[in-house]
């Protein structure tokens, strides 16, 4: 399979749809899209320059979080090869697929539609610069070898060492703006409700500046939850996870 575009879903609860999708906007320097779907539940963030990445959907059930989307020629094929390296199917919408990794985490294979744009980083006032352009798959440790060997043959991207033995990355394509991080979480009590012993994701920001990020990021209402050397753990407004990190906004290295 060759992966042509790559997308990440945030898939927010009815209830929290509208001020979830004003403040990614606002992260991400985007402007939203009129809506689609059957129900108006889908809608992309639009970058000032290339073609969207990040896109938003209405849920009906459960607490939402992040998915993928894999862009490419023959989705069908596509979802063949998944299935075939220990990948199971949810559900077969026709012009797409959603299915779930070996670890639980939910993806989808849908059709390519030209994108082939890569975003540029955003320059803010202070001339801090960053972008949203990684998605961390959070593994727990029974799931996390199956998870990076799943990944890597299904997207045909080797891994790559980072300074850190929980994490692993994919080699990034520089033709697109989404890069792919999986990470070993700690080991998971075995009272955890059952969706957290699965593997999820969250987002990771590239920035030349993570203070001034993260300055930014609590003005739109986002909370500092930890702070690491290269990295900051925030919260959204509803509690939503995800990273401020010190990575070359240009290149994700």
């Amino acid at each position: 399979m060759q992966v042509r575009w790559l997308s990440a879903f945030l898939d927010f609860p009815a209830e929290q749809f509208g001020a979830e999708v004003t403040f990614w906007r606002a992260i991400a320097g985007s402007t939203v899209s009129p809506p689609r779907g059957e129900h108006r539940e889908f809608a992309s963030l639009q970058p000032f320059a290339g073609d969207p990445h990040l896109r938003v959907q209405r849920v009906d059930d459960g607490p939402g979080g992040v998915h993928l989307d894999l862009h490419t020629d023959d989705p069908r094929a596509a979802a063949g090869e998944a299935i075939a390296l220990g990948a199971s199917t949810v559900r077969d919408a026709g012009d797409y697929l959603t299915l779930r990794s070996p670890g639980g985490f939910v993806f989808c294979l849908v059709g390519w539609g030209g994108e082939s744009r890569r975003s540029r980083p955003i320059r803010w006032p202070g001339d801090t610069i960053s972008i949203i352009d990684q998605v961390c798959i959070d593994c727990p440790p029974a799931v996390f070898d199956a998870e990076v060997v799943f990944w890597s043959r299904l997207t045909g991207w080797g891994t790559r060492s980072t300074s850190r033995s929980e994490l692993v990355g994919l080699r990034r394509d520089q033709g697109l703006t989404l890069g792919l991080l999986l990470q070993r979480l700690d080991e998971t009590p075995p009272t955890v409700d059952s969706h957290l012993a699965q593997a999820r994701a969250h987002l990771d920001i590239a920035t030349t500046s993570v203070p001034e990020e993260v300055a930014r990021h609590e003005g739109w209402g986002a909370r500092v939850v930890e702070t690491f050397e290269r990295w900051t753990v925030m919260a959204d407004p509803v509690g939503r996870r995800y990273c401020i990190t010190s990575r070359n906004p240009r290149t994700g290295g």
